[in-house]
């Protein structure tokens, strides 16, 4: 028996192997005795198993697989509900046992029976759950199904369908309400009367239209015109807020304490990320979802001017700036799943920076100085964006999402200030102490700046631009063992 279980499995089954070996014994009897039933039997022992192996690779049962998530896309850390259906279209008979592939992090393969106990029309449906800690696109599936022949000899083992890709989306952290709204009111939206005639008591007033409430009338307009004018109607404008998103190789990978968790998206490659850019992707989808509440809409761009999800595998319309409403932020957030650092990939292997082939790439421990080895891609705070933030010059907040930025390119972003009713900067830093200078050049220039590592509390980070910027944030850890000691 313990030599059984160490034949191959994708071939014959025990009986099948068990056959084979009877077989040959057969064989080596009917040899040696002279035996022509003996030889009968041996030829028949061992054809039998073979002949089942190449029926059963060659007439291969057809089924049909829908697969569906609830919801889709779904948050980091929140469970996902996938149903499964499974029908049989083609000739074929008895119980064949399938699993649903799944990638590493999401555990145990499930694996079930078809038909099931309960399959209806000859379709079966099966319903598992999942939860990522990660965002990204994964495949999920596809379902593999071991079949075997009817004498159960021989196995085959393939999958029945492609698999369907699970976006995760990042999940958005509340954060406290701040001094965002300036003039426009708390709710992000500022009234505005429409002014038709110079008078004074025509700047509020017109001529009366069928269906007007009576209360809107205005008496004291209506006797100096003679006719039955009505108060003017309010216009509500929508308040725009512009995120730039800083998505460069050379301003998150590669620094101390930074890693790339390297989970293969659905394409089996792994994205470049590390751990402040994770930060700053959680921060960009909490910032937008804080502003979308209040009714912002919302311009996303990248270091360059560019379309913030131009290069993201997950983002629906990579082409897109503008975004408002529930649907927009949908689309923000599965734009936020599979974005990646932009440039060459790098991996850090025992604290050593490394490129594509492997080979070790030189950095300085200084983090605002250029990593040399790694490209810095395409120019970053250039005309081009400054050209794109005065296009909506003074229409609302400004928000920059930032990582390691030297100080030229701080003096080069902070005349952006100029073009938003305020101007917000979170950097995205290890060692947040080493740019208290970027954070000076950016606060001179009228930015309210703040830098943060990647263990720090998000909230924390957004409260400071209430308060007084130059006040520190305290790590996560810290605010933690404060609060056990306070009393």
């Amino acid at each position: 028996m313990a030599l059984l279980d160490k034949l191959p499995r994708h071939l014959f089954t025990r009986r099948g192997w068990g056959m084979l070996a009877a077989g040959a014994f057969a064989l080596a009897a009917a040899q040696v005795m002279g035996r022509r039933d003996l030889l009968t039997l041996a030829l028949l022992l061992l054809l039998l198993p073979l002949v089942s192996l190449a029926g059963v690779r060659l007439v291969k049962p057809r089924f049909r697989v829908y697969r569906e998530f609830n919801p889709s896309p779904v948050e980091t850390s929140a469970p996902a509900v996938v149903s499964l259906a499974v029908a049989r279209t083609g000739p074929g008979s008895g119980r064949v046992v399938m699993e649903e592939r799944l990638p590493a992090q999401f555990g145990h393969p499930p694996a079930f029976r078809f038909p099931s106990r309960a399959a209806t029309a000859g379709t079966s449906r099966y319903e598992y759950h999942l939860t990522s800690r990660f965002r990204g696109q994964f495949r999920i599936g596809p379902v593999t199904a071991e079949f075997t022949d009817p004498f159960g000899l021989s196995l085959h083992r393939r999958s029945i369908d492609d698999g369907d890709v699970l976006t995760v989306t990042p999940a958005a952290v509340v954060l406290p309400a701040t001094g965002l709204a300036g003039a426009r009111g708390n709710d992000g939206v500022t009234a505005t009367r429409v002014r038709a005639n110079p008078s004074d008591d025509d700047v509020m007033t017109r001529e009366y239209r069928h269906g007007d409430p009576m209360r809107r009338v205005h008496w004291a307009a209506t006797a100096r015109h003679g006719a039955l004018m009505v108060r003017q109607e309010e216009s509500v404008t929508t308040p725009e807020a512009t995120i730039i998103l800083d998505h460069r190789s050379g301003a998150f990978a590669g620094g101390p304490g930074t890693s790339s968790p390297g989970l293969p998206g659905h394409d089996g490659h792994a994205p470049a990320t590390s751990d402040t850019f994770e930060w700053s992707v959680v921060a960009a989808m909490s910032v937008s979802a804080h502003l979308a509440e209040r009714n912002y809409g919302l311009r996303l761009l990248d270091a360059a001017g560019e379309p913030a999800f131009l290069h993201s595998p997950s983002s629906p319309e990579p082409a897109a700036e503008e975004y408002s409403g529930p649907s927009g932020l949908q689309s923000i957030a599965e734009s936020l799943a599979a974005i990646h650092l932009s440039g060459p990939l790098h991996s850090r292997r025992d604290g050593v920076l490394l490129d594509k082939g492997g080979r070790a790439a030189e950095h300085r421990a200084a983090a605002t100085r250029p990593h040399p080895g790694i490209d810095q891609g395409p120019p970053a705070f250039d005309d081009h964006l400054m050209d794109k933030l005065s296009a909506h010059r003074m229409r609302g907040p400004l928000i920059a999402v930032l990582g390691r930025i030297t100080g030229e390119e701080a003096a080069a972003l902070a005349p952006a200030a100029a073009y938003g009713t305020d101007a917000f900067a979170l950097l995205a830093v290890e060692r947040p102490a080493e740019f208290q200078h970027v954070l000076e050049v950016l606060r001179q220039g009228g930015w309210r700046a703040v830098a943060a590592g990647p263990n720090t509390r998000l909230p924390a980070v957004w409260g400071q631009f209430g308060q007084d910027p130059a006040v520190p944030v305290a790590p996560a850890s810290e605010v933690r063992r404060g609060a056990g000691v306070a009393k």
